[in-house]
């Protein structure tokens, strides 16, 4: 079996060189669902409708932190009823330049509603997160001490720096960060220099536990916006531009474009099976053109019967072939040579973000 090449001499191999400072305070994946744990067994736990509505709003700020990345003073300031769009899953955050919408998990949006549209939401319209920043601050070093969590990385602020490198770490381009937490490409760039490529064939954000849509086995993905959508009776073809701009078709069914909600402009993440790739030589003969991704294969992994061949396109996407080891018998290859990762656009399927 072949083995994986080392990167070319003065290049380096992005899935080496994602670093996070030793500065900057944030918890990993399994602290924050440590964290956000703790916090709905101490909602649950309260008693009497006053402590109950209480600890729910906490709750509920405190998910608006941990999943926008929000300043604690832009979460506070949100007003719930001009702001909140339960519908879209999405809030207005932030003042003047700063001033940005925001996708929202779904996981939040049901808790919202079921607040504000419930017995315990009564007199809250507007003011649902507007609470006092000390209570809030030691609400969260509470339930830091509940789960044996160091204080210093459940403030807002390490919340805040958790969720840039939540997303850095699931792929998202550091322009899209940048937007997200209402922050200037300097002041990210001088935190998060890099991210890693091997990282980035996750998913583009993983917004909450039951985003179900988002989370796929697909060995390749790539987070998307819709640039077109053109119909018929039953099928539409979905026109997409990754954010590094390459060009990608998916056909799905009418129904999933109108559950999806897609228009241009929505993002989107596309994903295909590593067994619906083919790969074949630039010039190689007629193929799905409209799905070719230029790239260099980085490993060849064979057993006798099946190949995984693996790839970088020229913007560091990472792509991911399995097909019949006899393939490669006529035409081997090795890291270092140059090819084209074909599908079809049957093959592409799609999950709105």
């Amino acid at each position: 079996m072949p083995a994986e090449s080392p990167p070319a001499p003065g290049r380096l191999d992005p899935s080496r060189i994602f670093t996070v400072p030793p500065g900057v305070r944030h918890l990993d994946e399994g602290q924050l669902a440590r964290l956000e744990a703790c916090f709905r067994a101490w909602a649950e736990a309260a008693r009497g409708p006053r402590a109950r509505q209480a600890r729910e709003r906490m709750r509920l700020l405190f998910l608006l932190l941990r999943y926008t990345g929000a300043r604690l003073g832009e979460a506070t300031r949100l007003d719930d009823s001009a702001e909140l769009d339960l519908d879209d899953a999405s809030a207005v955050l932030g003042t003047g330049p700063a001033r940005r919408r925001v996708p929202l998990p779904r996981l939040l949006c049901r808790a919202l509603g079921a607040l504000l549209d419930g017995p315990l939401g009564t007199g809250l319209a507007g003011r649902l997160f507007g609470l006092d920043h000390g209570y809030v601050r030691r609400v969260l070093y509470a339930r830091a001490d509940a789960c044996g969590l160091p204080r210093a990385l459940c403030s807002p602020r390490a919340l805040r720096a958790s969720r840039a490198v939540e997303l850095l770490r699931s792929g998202v381009p550091l322009a899209v960060v940048r937007d997200t937490l209402g922050q200037s490409s300097a002041d990210l760039a001088a935190v998060y220099q890099a991210y890693s490529s091997e990282d980035a064939r996750h998913i583009v954000r993983r917004l909450a536990p039951d985003d179900q849509p988002l989370r796929t086995s697909a060995r390749n993905s790539f987070p998307c916006r819709v640039q077109g959508v053109v119909r018929d009776g039953v099928l539409a073809e979905v026109a997409l531009r990754t954010y590094s701009g390459l060009a990608l078709c998916s056909v799905i069914t009418v129904e999933s474009v109108r559950n999806l909600g897609l228009e241009p402009g929505v993002p989107v993440m596309a994903t295909v099976k590593a067994p619906l790739v083919e790969v074949v030589r630039p010039g190689g003969g007629p193929g799905a053109l409209r799905n070719a991704v230029d790239a260099v294969v980085t490993a060849v992994r064979a057993t006798a019967v099946v190949a995984e061949i693996s790839g970088e396109a020229a913007d560091g996407s990472r792509l991911c072939a399995l097909v019949g080891a006899g393939d490669l018998d006529d035409a081997p290859l090795a890291p270092g040579d140059a090819v084209q990762f074909r599908f079809k656009a049957l093959a592409v399927v799609l999950g709105a973000l």
